[in-house]
């Protein structure tokens, strides 16, 4: 499998270089580099990760929940999905929302987030009378599964 070199810069002594859980994960775990972090529930709280990227242009880092956090902590990003723009050269930052009842409490070094690199279509988006046909046609929510 070909690798894509992604560099980053440590803005912080805090800071932990992104890992990989195993050799075929799609997404690499980022670490807070914030002193412990308390999330009441129903707050978000941005968690600082201490790093910078430079995504390469053509690809996006998708910032996703891990598993074991949101499952056992209830805490997940408050956007279900951060996006890094390949432009952004700023701290990469984790919005989390405790879901929970209970307040949690988010420790330095702490895994907080996978990051997943993808690629990404450039578009232009063209207006237009008419657009093809489908079977499905304008069928919303739950239609596909009607027979």
């Amino acid at each position: 499998m070909e690798k894509l070199t992604v560099k980053f810069i440590k803005l912080n002594e805090n800071a932990k270089t992104p890992t990989f859980g195993t050799e075929f994960s799609a997404g690499a775990d980022l670490y807070s580099a914030e002193e412990e972090v308390v999330i009441a529930p129903g707050e978000t709280k941005f968690i600082g990760t201490g790093l910078a990227t430079a995504i390469p242009v053509g690809t996006v880092g998708l910032i996703y929940a891990r598993s074991g956090l949101a499952c056992k902590k209830g805490l997940a990003p408050a956007n279900k999905v951060g996006v890094i723009d390949s432009d952004y050269r700023g701290e990469i930052k984790v919005a989390l929302h405790n879901h929970g009842q209970e307040p949690q409490t988010v420790a330095k070094n702490e895994r907080v987030a996978q990051m997943v690199i993808t690629p990404y279509y450039c578009v232009d988006y063209v207006e237009s009378d008419s657009l093809d046909q489908t079977e499905r046609g304008a069928g919303g929510f739950g239609s596909t599964g009607r027979k």
